[in-house]
Order: structure tokens, then C-alpha cells, then sequence
């Protein structure tokens, strides 16, 4: 029985091939999902730079209505306007993604 037991190489084989493979798996999938983070971290760096090059000034004049009779003003009313400026991370002024390492500090005692 134990001779039989020290021959029998059947299992060995066959989870070793299947360890092998899934850790191949397991880094080809880390891998990949970390390809998918960047690149959907690009598209919605994208998706923000057309967002804040959307022009929000505006600038509209005022009006008014004499009184037809007796003269001076029945209504009016002001204009307004505003300009809009670039703000800070418009047009890939801010990276969010893919820094430099930076060395850790010296340990306090």
C-alpha cells in the first residue's frame, strides 16, 4: 500500500500545471485592470478639459420704457455681464494620474 502510495503521481501533475497557470492569470488580470484604471482616467481627464473649456461668460444690456404721456421712466431695468477666466485645472494644468515615487521620510524617534 505505501509502495502504491509513493507511485500514484497522478494529482501532482495536474495542480501543479493549474498553480501555475492561475498565477499567470492572476498577473495578466492585475495587469489589465490596471491598463483599464489609466485609461479611464485619461477619457474622464478628456471628458473634464472640453467641460472647462465651455465659455460661461454672458453679457446682456438693459432697457427702458418712457411714459408716453406724462414723461420720465415707466420701467427699466440694468444689464449685467460677466467674463469667465480659466480656472485652475482647465486644459491639463492638474495631473491626477501617474506621479513621480517619492522617497519616504527619515523615521522619527
Amino acid at each position: 500500500m505505501m509502495k502504491a502510495l509513493l507511485n500514484d503521481e497522478a494529482g501532482f501533475v495536474v495542480s501543479a500545471e493549474l498553480v501555475l497557470i492561475a498565477t499567470l492569470l492572476v498577473i495578466g488580470l492585475i495587469v489589465g485592470l490596471s491598463e483599464v484604471q489609466h485609461a479611464v482616467v485619461a477619457e474622464l481627464n478628456d471628458v473634464a478639459d472640453a467641460i472647462g473649456n465651455v465659455n460661461q461668460s454672458y453679457y446682456y444690456t438693459g432697457f427702458s420704457k418712457e411714459k408716453t404721456y406724462t414723461g420720465g421712466l415707466a420701467a427699466y431695468t440694468r444689464g449685467s455681464a460677466w467674463a469667465d477666466t480659466t480656472d485652475d485645472c482647465d486644459d491639463n494644468q492638474c495631473d491626477i494620474a501617474c506621479d513621480y515615487p517619492v522617497d519616504e521620510a527619515a523615521k522619527r524617534r
